[in-house]
């Protein structure tokens, strides 16, 4: 039975953001390049471009010989361990690609090594000239060469003039596709260079240790989201509906004095590093006041912005109910319901939280970061980050210049720490 040993690397620069994979295939006796490939990704996670360059070297080891035993090395801890089944795989864009790796080669065919880096040089070239192609705007080929797709949609290509590796290398090559060795020290490890963020979450998942129970004790330093609900405007007294599609009110006096209060609790507790706003008035304002209490700077994320409530901005519930009865009852039935006068469904507010939380969450891995929004966004983080249904939105309550507090790890996992806490405010 043949044995290869599949080299694989994935980076984007930023995370997610311009990414690829490169896989080379190697004879594991010899150490002869047998297959190369690579691929441009256009914007993805480092996380999946470390496993299309996986799915892209099982690929191509099983076109040179579907009878084949594997051996894969790859650089990237957090892959080596979920598809070696040691670790968990939670995050839903990794499900699906590690479970298309796993069909492949039938179980028991493929074994995982953890390597250093420096030692995955051959890979990490190749994903390089692959960003490099997409940056200009062409497809990767070898050098010296016409590449043409493989199954998988990579470019590859069998080595004209094979690549010999010293006679230490191929003996470590092929005693590890027999034995299975792993390396499995923490003290090892090399960050991936291609992104901070995505090198962080990797050495944060390489110091996990499968465990029954409540799971793995040290997930490293995770993202985390201190969530603040803006200040009163005059309208939060009376409970009118107000979103982003009405007169963008600013904070009361009350409200100013919220957002005072928050600032002298936060600065207390000397934790937050950087603050992100929501684009309406109140919600600039009141991150205003706290980042100016912090010494730190206000980013606007328009992601952060309320729902748009259409015809219903201003309105009590009780004037909704009486002028739009119909309406009022799909909306609470179901959230793909728009408010009268095209506004935005909580399904859509769901998706642009969503895409909102995955961006915050890679510019902020390992660090805590003040989120300054409004009703809905803020629920939605915390329905997200517990699974709940959608008609958990109405099952919340959370109070002006309120804090609550959601924590993400590296594995794709979150946690709720903190919700509607007002102590600051008493």
């Amino acid at each position: 039975m043949r044995e290869f040993v599949v080299e694989a690397d994935g980076g984007s620069r930023g995370n997610p953001g311009p990414a690829g994979y490169g896989a080379v295939v190697l004879d594991a006796a010899t150490g002869e390049s047998l297959v190369e490939a690579a691929e441009y990704l256009g914007v993805v996670t480092n996380n999946v471009a470390e496993y299309r360059g996986l799915l892209a070297g099982l690929r191509a080891a099983r076109e040179l010989d579907p009878d084949a035993r594997v051996h894969v090395r790859m650089d990237s801890k957090l892959v080596v361990e979920q598809m070696s089944g040691r670790w968990k795989i939670k995050h839903p864009d990794m499900k699906p690609l590690a479970a298309e790796a796993a069909r492949v080669f039938p179980p028991g065919r493929v074994t995982y090594e953890w390597i250093p880096r420096a030692d995955n040089k051959h890979a990490d070239r190749l994903a390089n000239e692959a960003m490099d192609a997409g940056a200009r705007g062409d497809q990767w080929s070898p050098a010296g060469s016409t590449a043409e797709p493989d199954a998988g949609g990579a470019a590859g290509r069998r080595s004209g003039a094979a690549r010999r590796a010293g006679a230490a290398v191929g003996e470590r090559v092929a005693q590890a596709a027999r034995t299975g060795a792993e390396a499995e020290t923490d003290a090892d490890i090399d960050a991936d260079a291609d992104t901070d963020t995505g090198a962080a979450a990797d050495v944060r998942a390489a110091k996990t240790v499968a465990s029954p129970g409540w799971g793995p004790p040290d997930m490293g330093a995770p993202a985390t989201f201190v969530l603040l609900r803006h200040g009163e405007t005059p309208l939060t007294p009376q409970k009118r509906f107000s979103g982003s599609g009405g007169g963008d009110p600013s904070l009361s006096s009350v409200g100013r004095e919220q957002a005072e209060r928050v600032a002298a609790s936060l600065a207390r507790r000397g934790t937050v590093q950087a603050v992100v706003a929501s684009p309406l008035a109140r919600t600039r304002e009141t991150a205003g006041i706290v980042a100016d209490r912090l010494g730190l700077e206000v980013t606007i994320e328009e992601g952060l912005r309320e729902t748009d409530f259409g015809a219903w901005e201003g309105l009590t519930f009780g004037e909704v109910r009486e002028r739009y009865p119909a309406d009022l009852d799909a909306w609470l039935s179901s959230p793909d319901a728009r408010p009268t006068g095209g506004g935005e469904s909580f399904a859509a507010t769901g998706e642009r939280v969503a895409a909102t939380r995955d961006r915050l969450v890679a510019a902020y891995a390992g660090r805590t970061v003040l989120l300054v929004s409004h009703v809905t966004p803020i629920k939605t983080f915390l329905r997200l980050a517990l699974g709940a249904p959608p008609e958990s939105l109405f099952r919340m309550e959370l109070s002006a210049a309120s804090l609550s507090a959601v924590a993400y790890y590296a594995d794709g996992g979150a946690s709720v720490r903190l919700f509607n806490e007002t102590s600051h405010l008493r």
